[in-house]
């Protein structure tokens, strides 16, 4: 079964972290990543620039495009993991497993079913 992991953060305290600080958790998070590429876990993953440099479009007909996310939050999202497990139980796992190195994140675990243009819809394994 395919999982997102999406990564959230207050904004304020990842803008605070200096080049050093922000080197030594991507390292730590990266030993955690090798260890779901191991397990033939891990599928794409992104880290989202920061939302001042966001849009959004919304809207009837073409819509209207609006600076920065649609929702004001303390949090934001910061980025993103795809991953397979045979249960959700794994996939927290997983996010605890990430949090370790970023124990500040918050972690939200959905199912996704995983769509690749062009293929059919594949939800992945059966748990």
């Amino acid at each position: 079964m395919y999982y997102a992991i999406l990564a959230y953060h207050t904004a304020g305290v990842v803008e605070s972290w200096t080049e050093e600080e922000d080197a030594a958790l991507m390292s730590d998070l990266l030993e955690v990543h090798d260890r779901f590429v191991q397990q033939k876990a891990f599928g794409p993953a992104a880290r989202l620039g920061p939302t001042e440099g966001a849009v959004t479009l919304r809207g009837k007909g073409e819509g209207i495009v609006t600076d920065g996310p649609f929702a004001e939050t303390k949090e934001q999202l910061l980025g993103l993991y795809v991953v397979d497990f045979p249960a959700i139980d794994a996939a927290v796992d997983a996010a605890r497993e990430l949090r370790r190195s970023n124990p500040t994140a918050i972690y939200e675990i959905r199912p996704i079913a995983l769509y690749i243009p062009g293929a059919t819809l594949d939800p992945g394994p059966q748990s």
